[in-house]
């Protein structure tokens, strides 16, 4: 059974710094793309970052770009994300995700979804 599990959320003031991490297992971790995705209350999920399988490609949405950093271990089959110079508007519930195709920062793309973790930034 695939688990996908998110942890590092918390809340902390505009500036500051978080780092998330998700883990998963009952999967061969390598074999798939990985995302973070986020979702504000009364917002669409939007993509955040993806990275490809062997963690030479990664991309990254425009609102994060400079702020956000993706990397994975695939010997510790681990995902993060991160933040830094974090600000009020990145408030949100953070999924990790892994996929199949190719990396993308579309949900569509992602078989497996973690439950989230929240991050609140405030001002």
């Amino acid at each position: 059974q695939v688990q996908v599990v998110e942890s590092g959320g918390g809340s902390v003031q505009a500036g500051g710094s978080l780092r998330l991490s998700c883990t998963a297992s009952g999967l061969t971790f390598d074999d798939y793309v990985m995302g973070w995705f986020r979702q504000a209350p009364g917002k669409e999920r939007e993509g955040v970052s993806c990275i490809s399988r062997g963690g030479g490609r990664r991309a990254y949405a425009d609102s994060v770009e400079g702020r956000f950093t993706i990397s994975r271990d695939n010997a510790k089959n681990t995902l993060y994300l991160q933040m830094n110079s974090l600000k009020p508007e990145d408030t949100a519930m953070y999924y990790c995700a892994a996929g199949l195709g190719a990396e993308s920062l579309y949900q569509y793309a992602y078989r497996y979804w973690g439950q989230g973790t929240q991050v609140t930034v405030s001002s």
